[in-house]
Protein backbone atom coordinates (compact mmCIF):
# COMPACT_ATOMS: atom_id res chain seq x y z
CA UNK A 1 0.00 0.00 0.00
CA UNK A 2 1.45 3.48 -0.93
CA UNK A 3 1.45 6.63 1.44
CA UNK A 4 -1.12 8.51 -1.12
CA UNK A 5 -3.34 5.24 -0.97
CA UNK A 6 -3.28 4.89 2.68
CA UNK A 7 -3.82 8.74 3.25
CA UNK A 8 -7.07 8.53 1.13
CA UNK A 9 -8.67 5.58 3.25
CA UNK A 10 -7.63 7.60 7.01
CA UNK A 11 -9.46 10.23 5.27
CA UNK A 12 -12.92 8.23 4.72
CA UNK A 13 -12.40 8.11 8.39
CA UNK A 14 -13.31 12.14 8.83
CA UNK A 15 -16.49 11.73 6.87
CA UNK A 16 -17.88 9.18 8.61
CA UNK A 17 -16.85 11.10 12.37
CA UNK A 18 -18.75 13.96 10.51
CA UNK A 19 -21.84 12.14 11.05
CA UNK A 20 -20.83 11.52 15.18
CA UNK A 21 -22.67 14.26 16.74
CA UNK A 22 -25.72 14.73 15.02
CA UNK A 23 -25.88 10.48 15.71
CA UNK A 24 -25.19 11.01 19.69
CA UNK A 25 -27.67 13.65 20.01
CA UNK A 26 -30.35 11.61 18.27
CA UNK A 27 -29.44 8.85 20.61
CA UNK A 28 -30.57 10.45 23.70
CA UNK A 29 -31.25 9.98 26.25
CA UNK A 30 -29.05 7.76 26.70
CA UNK A 31 -26.03 8.44 29.41
CA UNK A 32 -22.32 8.70 27.96
CA UNK A 33 -20.81 5.49 29.49
CA UNK A 34 -23.61 3.49 27.86
CA UNK A 35 -23.51 4.76 25.01
CA UNK A 36 -19.40 3.92 25.09
CA UNK A 37 -20.54 0.25 25.59
CA UNK A 38 -23.10 -0.30 23.68
CA UNK A 39 -21.60 1.23 19.92
CA UNK A 40 -18.30 0.05 21.10
CA UNK A 41 -19.46 -3.04 21.57
CA UNK A 42 -20.99 -3.28 18.20
CA UNK A 43 -17.19 -2.10 16.72
CA UNK A 44 -15.56 -4.68 18.32
CA UNK A 45 -18.06 -7.49 17.74
CA UNK A 46 -18.38 -6.41 13.81
CA UNK A 47 -14.29 -5.71 13.66
CA UNK A 48 -14.08 -9.46 15.15
CA UNK A 49 -16.38 -11.27 13.00
CA UNK A 50 -14.25 -9.62 10.25
CA UNK A 51 -11.25 -11.14 11.61
CA UNK A 52 -12.42 -14.69 11.70
CA UNK A 53 -14.31 -14.50 7.89
CA UNK A 54 -11.08 -13.06 6.97
CA UNK A 55 -8.68 -15.39 8.55
CA UNK A 56 -6.90 -12.93 10.01
CA UNK A 57 -7.27 -13.64 13.94
CA UNK A 58 -4.00 -15.22 14.11
CA UNK A 59 -2.28 -11.27 13.36
CA UNK A 60 -3.42 -10.53 16.70
CA UNK A 61 -1.09 -13.15 18.12
CA UNK A 62 1.87 -11.64 20.19
CA UNK A 63 0.08 -8.53 20.47
CA UNK A 64 1.81 -6.58 23.86
CA UNK A 65 -0.16 -5.35 26.55
CA UNK A 66 1.51 -2.07 26.58
CA UNK A 67 -0.17 -1.75 22.44
CA UNK A 68 -3.70 -3.25 23.62
CA UNK A 69 -3.43 -0.64 26.60
CA UNK A 70 -2.21 2.61 24.43
CA UNK A 71 -5.38 1.75 22.24
CA UNK A 72 -7.82 1.28 24.81
CA UNK A 73 -7.23 3.95 26.91
CA UNK A 74 -7.04 6.20 23.52
CA UNK A 75 -10.52 5.20 22.56
CA UNK A 76 -12.35 5.09 25.76
CA UNK A 77 -10.68 8.46 26.87
CA UNK A 78 -11.51 10.02 24.11
CA UNK A 79 -15.15 9.08 23.70
CA UNK A 80 -15.58 9.01 27.51
CA UNK A 81 -15.10 12.57 26.88
CA UNK A 82 -16.39 13.65 24.04
CA UNK A 83 -19.99 11.80 24.59
CA UNK A 84 -20.09 13.47 27.87
CA UNK A 85 -19.13 17.22 26.10
CA UNK A 86 -22.25 16.54 24.01
CA UNK A 87 -24.31 16.00 27.02
CA UNK A 88 -23.58 18.63 29.06
CA UNK A 89 -22.62 21.75 26.58
CA UNK A 90 -24.15 22.53 23.08
CA UNK A 91 -24.10 20.04 20.67
CA UNK A 92 -23.03 22.35 18.34
CA UNK A 93 -20.07 24.25 20.49
CA UNK A 94 -18.80 20.85 21.85
CA UNK A 95 -17.86 19.65 18.44
CA UNK A 96 -15.99 22.77 17.71
CA UNK A 97 -14.03 22.93 20.08
CA UNK A 98 -13.95 19.00 19.95
CA UNK A 99 -12.16 19.71 16.18
CA UNK A 100 -9.19 21.53 17.72
CA UNK A 101 -7.49 17.86 17.14
CA UNK A 102 -6.62 18.37 13.59
CA UNK A 103 -4.31 21.50 14.62
CA UNK A 104 -2.55 19.58 17.17
CA UNK A 105 -2.12 16.63 15.56
CA UNK A 106 -0.36 18.59 12.65
CA UNK A 107 1.72 20.37 15.35
CA UNK A 108 2.54 17.34 16.99
CA UNK A 109 3.40 15.28 14.21
CA UNK A 110 6.80 17.18 13.58
CA UNK A 111 8.45 15.68 16.40
CA UNK A 112 7.65 12.34 15.01
CA UNK A 113 11.07 10.85 13.39
CA UNK A 114 11.30 11.70 9.70
CA UNK A 115 8.77 14.39 9.92
CA UNK A 116 9.20 18.01 9.45
CA UNK A 117 6.97 20.75 9.64
CA UNK A 118 7.38 23.93 7.36
CA UNK A 119 5.66 27.06 7.34
CA UNK A 120 3.35 26.18 5.02
CA UNK A 121 1.91 23.07 6.96
CA UNK A 122 1.27 26.11 10.08
CA UNK A 123 0.05 28.61 8.27
CA UNK A 124 -2.04 25.79 6.47
CA UNK A 125 -2.78 24.57 10.32
CA UNK A 126 -3.74 28.02 11.06
CA UNK A 127 -6.31 29.06 8.33
CA UNK A 128 -8.28 25.61 9.21
CA UNK A 129 -7.93 26.54 12.44
CA UNK A 130 -9.53 30.23 11.60
CA UNK A 131 -12.49 28.83 10.06
CA UNK A 132 -13.25 26.65 13.40
CA UNK A 133 -12.91 29.27 15.55
CA UNK A 134 -15.23 31.24 13.21
CA UNK A 135 -18.42 28.51 13.92
CA UNK A 136 -17.56 28.68 17.44
CA UNK A 137 -17.17 32.50 17.47
CA UNK A 138 -20.70 33.20 15.58
CA UNK A 139 -22.99 30.81 17.42
CA UNK A 140 -24.99 31.93 20.66
CA UNK A 141 -23.51 31.57 23.54
CA UNK A 142 -24.22 28.68 25.76
CA UNK A 143 -23.43 29.90 29.45
CA UNK A 144 -27.57 29.42 29.98
CA UNK A 145 -27.13 25.61 29.74
CA UNK A 146 -26.59 23.74 33.06
CA UNK A 147 -23.10 22.28 32.96
CA UNK A 148 -22.16 24.01 29.48
CA UNK A 149 -18.61 25.30 30.90
CA UNK A 150 -17.64 21.72 32.09
CA UNK A 151 -18.77 20.21 28.76
CA UNK A 152 -16.47 23.28 27.00
CA UNK A 153 -13.44 21.49 28.86
CA UNK A 154 -14.47 18.14 28.64
CA UNK A 155 -14.13 19.24 24.50
CA UNK A 156 -10.66 20.66 24.78
CA UNK A 157 -9.44 17.50 26.59
CA UNK A 158 -11.33 15.46 24.47
CA UNK A 159 -9.01 17.10 21.57
CA UNK A 160 -5.63 16.52 22.92
CA UNK A 161 -6.54 13.11 23.60
CA UNK A 162 -7.16 11.79 20.16
CA UNK A 163 -4.33 13.99 18.94
CA UNK A 164 -1.76 12.20 20.99
CA UNK A 165 -3.74 8.71 20.23
CA UNK A 166 -3.23 9.73 16.80
CA UNK A 167 0.31 10.44 16.63
CA UNK A 168 1.32 8.40 19.42
CA UNK A 169 -0.04 5.30 17.08
CA UNK A 170 2.80 6.36 14.47
CA UNK A 171 5.03 4.82 16.61
CA UNK A 172 3.53 1.83 17.01
CA UNK A 173 3.14 1.12 13.14
CA UNK A 174 4.19 -2.71 13.59
CA UNK A 175 0.80 -3.23 15.99
CA UNK A 176 -1.56 -4.64 12.96
CA UNK A 177 -4.71 -2.63 12.66
CA UNK A 178 -6.80 -5.76 13.37
CA UNK A 179 -5.81 -4.79 16.72
CA UNK A 180 -8.56 -2.09 16.63
CA UNK A 181 -11.47 -4.53 17.21
CA UNK A 182 -9.66 -5.40 20.57
CA UNK A 183 -9.52 -2.18 21.58
CA UNK A 184 -13.13 -1.23 21.21
CA UNK A 185 -13.45 -4.67 22.94
CA UNK A 186 -11.70 -3.29 25.85
CA UNK A 187 -13.29 0.66 25.30
CA UNK A 188 -16.80 -1.49 25.79
CA UNK A 189 -16.10 -3.57 28.65
CA UNK A 190 -14.37 -0.21 30.75
CA UNK A 191 -17.57 1.49 30.17
CA UNK A 192 -19.71 -0.73 30.67
CA UNK A 193 -18.31 -1.31 34.90
CA UNK A 194 -18.41 2.71 34.54
CA UNK A 195 -21.81 2.62 33.74
CA UNK A 196 -23.14 0.28 35.87
CA UNK A 197 -21.08 2.23 38.87
CA UNK A 198 -22.12 5.67 37.73
CA UNK A 199 -24.63 6.19 35.21
CA UNK A 200 -28.78 5.61 35.44
CA UNK A 201 -29.69 3.40 32.42
CA UNK A 202 -31.81 5.10 30.39
CA UNK A 203 -32.28 3.13 26.75
CA UNK A 204 -33.23 4.88 23.42
CA UNK A 205 -36.99 6.17 23.50
CA UNK A 206 -37.81 5.21 19.93
CA UNK A 207 -36.45 3.81 16.75
CA UNK A 208 -34.21 6.37 15.48
CA UNK A 209 -32.54 6.18 18.77
CA UNK A 210 -31.57 3.05 18.38
CA UNK A 211 -31.10 3.10 14.58
CA UNK A 212 -28.65 6.10 15.54
CA UNK A 213 -26.96 3.71 18.02
CA UNK A 214 -26.52 0.85 15.36
CA UNK A 215 -25.29 3.29 13.12
CA UNK A 216 -22.91 4.97 15.22
CA UNK A 217 -21.35 1.82 15.85
CA UNK A 218 -20.80 0.36 13.00
CA UNK A 219 -19.48 3.33 11.13
CA UNK A 220 -17.95 6.37 12.92
CA UNK A 221 -17.32 4.49 16.42
CA UNK A 222 -16.67 1.30 14.48
CA UNK A 223 -14.68 1.21 10.60
CA UNK A 224 -13.48 4.61 10.76
CA UNK A 225 -11.56 3.69 13.60
CA UNK A 226 -10.03 0.82 11.28
CA UNK A 227 -9.00 3.06 8.19
CA UNK A 228 -7.99 5.70 10.45
CA UNK A 229 -5.50 3.90 11.99
CA UNK A 230 -3.94 2.71 8.44
CA UNK A 231 -4.29 6.80 7.80
CA UNK A 232 -2.14 7.59 10.25
CA UNK A 233 0.55 4.62 10.11
CA UNK A 234 1.20 4.31 6.48
CA UNK A 235 0.04 7.93 5.30
CA UNK A 236 0.71 11.36 5.49
CA UNK A 237 -0.26 12.24 8.74
CA UNK A 238 0.49 15.72 8.51
CA UNK A 239 -1.74 16.23 5.28
CA UNK A 240 -4.63 13.88 7.24
CA UNK A 241 -4.56 16.50 10.27
CA UNK A 242 -5.27 19.26 8.12
CA UNK A 243 -7.91 17.15 6.41
CA UNK A 244 -9.95 17.07 9.35
CA UNK A 245 -10.31 20.67 9.56
CA UNK A 246 -13.53 19.46 6.73
CA UNK A 247 -14.52 17.95 9.75
CA UNK A 248 -16.08 20.41 11.64
CA UNK A 249 -17.88 22.04 8.90
CA UNK A 250 -19.24 18.63 8.26
CA UNK A 251 -20.30 18.01 11.34
CA UNK A 252 -22.13 21.39 11.68
CA UNK A 253 -24.21 20.31 8.74
CA UNK A 254 -25.26 17.42 10.95
CA UNK A 255 -26.32 18.93 13.22
CA UNK A 256 -28.31 21.39 10.72
CA UNK A 257 -30.17 18.51 9.61
CA UNK A 258 -31.03 17.25 13.11
CA UNK A 259 -32.32 20.51 13.72
CA UNK A 260 -29.78 21.58 16.58
CA UNK A 261 -28.35 24.69 14.22
CA UNK A 262 -29.09 26.80 11.42
CA UNK A 263 -26.51 27.41 8.65
CA UNK A 264 -25.01 31.15 8.63
CA UNK A 265 -23.29 32.99 5.72
CA UNK A 266 -20.51 32.72 8.56
CA UNK A 267 -20.51 29.31 7.92
CA UNK A 268 -19.72 29.50 3.89
CA UNK A 269 -16.37 31.68 5.27
CA UNK A 270 -15.32 29.11 7.51
CA UNK A 271 -15.60 26.82 4.60
CA UNK A 272 -13.10 28.90 2.31
CA UNK A 273 -10.66 29.01 5.47
CA UNK A 274 -11.09 25.27 5.82
CA UNK A 275 -10.67 24.40 2.50
CA UNK A 276 -7.93 26.74 1.87
CA UNK A 277 -6.08 25.81 4.70
CA UNK A 278 -5.95 22.12 3.71
CA UNK A 279 -5.05 22.84 0.01
CA UNK A 280 -1.99 25.06 1.25
CA UNK A 281 -0.69 22.45 3.94
CA UNK A 282 -1.16 19.64 1.02
CA UNK A 283 1.02 21.53 -1.32
CA UNK A 284 3.73 22.13 1.31
CA UNK A 285 3.73 18.36 1.89
CA UNK A 286 3.91 17.83 -1.97
CA UNK A 287 6.99 20.15 -2.10
CA UNK A 288 8.62 18.75 0.87
CA UNK A 289 8.28 15.06 0.01
CA UNK A 290 9.55 16.58 -3.45
CA UNK A 291 12.38 17.85 -1.84
CA UNK A 292 13.28 14.88 -0.21
CA UNK A 293 13.56 12.42 -3.24
CA UNK A 294 15.68 15.13 -5.42
CA UNK A 295 18.36 15.26 -2.43
CA UNK A 296 18.22 11.56 -2.66
CA UNK A 297 18.53 10.97 -6.37
CA UNK A 298 21.35 13.63 -5.92
CA UNK A 299 22.94 11.34 -3.67
CA UNK A 300 22.83 8.60 -5.29
CA UNK A 301 23.85 10.19 -8.26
Amino acid sequence: MTRPQATLIGTSAILLWASLAALTVLSQPVPAMLLNALTFGIGGVLGMGWLVASGSLGKLRGLSWQALAFGTAGLFGYHALYFSALRLASPVEASLINYLWPLLIVLLSGLLPGERLTRGHIFGALLGFAGAALIVLTRAPSETQPGAALGLLLAFLAAITWAVYSVGSRRLAAVPTEAVALYCLGTAVLSALLHLGFEETLWPQDSTGWISVVVLGAGPVGLAFYVWDIGVKRGDIQLLGVASYAAPLLTTFGLWLTGAVELTPMVGLAACLITLGAVIAARAGQKLRQGAVAAKEDRVA
